[in-house]
C-alpha cells in the first residue's frame, strides 16, 4: 500500500512504460486472433488495461482522461498506444495537483469493501502488472515477440548470448 505519492508516482511511470513497452510489440494483425479457449484477444485485454484505470480510478473521486473499456476498441494498436499514454500522464497529472500522502490514507468503498487510496494504487499497479503477464503468453502464442520488462526476455537473451558470441 501506498503512503507516499511520491512512491507511486516514481513506480506508476516505470509501470506505465513497461505497459507502453509491450504495447508497442503489439501487432494489428494479432489483435483479434483468439488462443485455444482463452476468453480474451490480445485487443480485448490490452483494452481492458486501458479502461481499468477510468474504472478502478473512479471510485476515488478523481477524474482522468481516459475511455471505458465500454468504448470501442481502436482500429488500430497506434490508437491504443496514445490512447493508454494519454491516460497514463493524465493519471500522473491529476494526482500531483489534487492530492497529497494524506489522501492515500482515504477509505473508500470498492468492490464492495473499503479499501485505502494507497492500496487502490497499489492495486491498481498489480493488476496492470498481472494481464501485462497474460499478454506475453498470449504474444507468444501468436508469434510475436515479447520484450523484457524486468529483465531481459527469451528473444533479448538469445540476442545477447549471439552478440557476445560474435
Amino acid at each position: 500500500m501506498y503512503i507516499n505519492i511520491e512512491n507511486f508516482l516514481n513506480d506508476w511511470k516505470f509501470e506505465s512504460e513497461a505497459t507502453l513497452k509491450v504495447f508497442s510489440f503489439l501487432k494489428d494483425e494479432a489483435m483479434n486472433k483468439r488462443v485455444a479457449n482463452y476468453d480474451r484477444t490480445l485487443g480485448e485485454l490490452s483494452w481492458h488495461i486501458v479502461g481499468s484505470l477510468s474504472e478502478m480510478i473512479s471510485y476515488t473521486n478523481l477524474e482522468i482522461n481516459c475511455p471505458s473499456e465500454e468504448d470501442p476498441i481502436p482500429a488500430d494498436i497506434k490508437g491504443l498506444i496514445q490512447l493508454y499514454y494519454n491516460a497514463a500522464k493524465s493519471l500522473t497529472e491529476e494526482i500531483s495537483k489534487n492530492w497529497d500522502d494524506t489522501t492515500l490514507q482515504n477509505e473508500i468503498e470498492m468492490y464492495g469493501e473499503n479499501w485505502k487510496i494507497g492500496f487502490t494504487l497499489s492495486s491498481l499497479i498489480r493488476h496492470q502488472i498481472h494481464h501485462r503477464a497474460q499478454m506475453t503468453v498470449l504474444m507468444r502464442q501468436v508469434g510475436l515477440k515479447v520484450p523484457g520488462v524486468y529483465g531481459p526476455s527469451k528473444e533479448e537473451w538469445a540476442d545477447l548470448i549471439k552478440d557476445s558470441d560474435e
